[in-house]
């Protein structure tokens, strides 16, 4: 094998690699937005019931000074309870994830100076998170929050009639 050969076969293989990171990644990002679109309507539940909330938001995002933060979701209610929460959604809790509220809690004030009076509370809803992780989280002050038996129902109103799509017709 040449010296151009093995060049040229380096470099496709980096080319390889490279696309796969890629489509991985992009995968993730998928999942990730699929796990937070499964969260939500149980995640608005819980924030109405326990904590009261008069606003929930999901994947609300902040610019300040060319700067931005992303809450998968964010909630708060004003007068007398006077709160916020953020919940970090993660379809496999990791400590990192724990990490990553802790940044959000500390940089949170800087992006929402309005709720800077508020008391601040983080959540991390998951759909796998070990107990490891969860003592630790709930450790840092944080509500861990699973998600189980979510289940899609078929909307059929009356008189509907589905269309069969079959291949060639």
């Amino acid at each position: 094998m040449t010296d151009a050969e093995l060049r040229r076969i380096v470099a496709e293989t980096s080319r390889i690699v490279a696309a796969t990171q890629q489509q991985i990644g992009a995968l993730n990002n998928k999942w990730g937005s699929y796990t937070e679109g499964m969260a939500l309507p149980s995640m608005t539940k819980l924030l109405q019931d326990k904590f009261h909330m008069e606003f929930i938001a999901p994947r609300a995002t902040r610019l300040k000074g060319g700067e931005s933060m992303e809450l998968d979701v964010f909630a708060y209610n004003n007068g007398k309870r006077n709160q916020a929460v953020v919940v970090e959604v993660k379809s496999h809790a990791k400590m990192e994830a724990i990490e990553q509220l802790k940044r959000i809690m500390k940089d949170f004030p800087k992006f929402y100076p309005e709720h800077r009076d508020k008391d601040l509370f983080g959540i991390i809803a998951a759909v796998d998170i070990s107990q490891e992780v969860a003592k630790k989280a709930m450790k840092e002050g944080f509500y861990v929050a699973r998600i189980s038996d979510e289940t899609f129902k078929l909307q059929v109103p009356a008189g509907f009639r589905a269309h069969s799509f079959k291949a060639g017709k």
